[in-house]
């Protein structure tokens, strides 16, 4: 059974810093892509970053702020944010494709963690 498991999260205050983590269980994600995506309250999930092999890429809202990487070897991905806002409080989540191709939209992730809550005081 594939699980994938958040953590990291909590409150902070603007201008601060947080690293989430995402821990894959079942099988093996080395090959596939791997993405982060939140979803505030009252809003939809948006997609924040993704990683395809070894190309990253992110939303507009978050490029320069946050990064993504991976450590195969531990099948984790880890979401880096920095100079933290209150608009990015959120539900984090973790997501992986079933596919080595990039992806931005969330139909097109498979496998999704629980989530886990940041929240950005101002």
């Amino acid at each position: 059974q594939v699980q994938l498991v958040e953590s990291g999260g909590g409150l902070v205050q603007a201008g601060g810093s947080l690293r989430l983590s995402c821990s894959a269980t079942g099988r093996t994600f080395s090959r596939n892509t791997m993405g982060w995506f939140r979803q505030a309250p009252g809003k939809e999930r948006e997609f924040v970053a993704g990683i395809s092999g070894g190309i990253t890429y992110f939303a507009d809202s978050v490029k320069g702020r946050f990064t993504i990487s991976r450590d195969n070897a531990e099948n984790t991905v880890y979401l880096q944010m920095t100079r933290l806002k209150p608009d990015d409080t959120a539900v984090y989540y973790c997501a992986a494709r079933d596919s080595v191709w990039y992806g931005r939209s969330s139909s097109e992730y498979k496998y999704w963690g629980q989530g886990t809550q940041v929240t950005v005081s101002a």
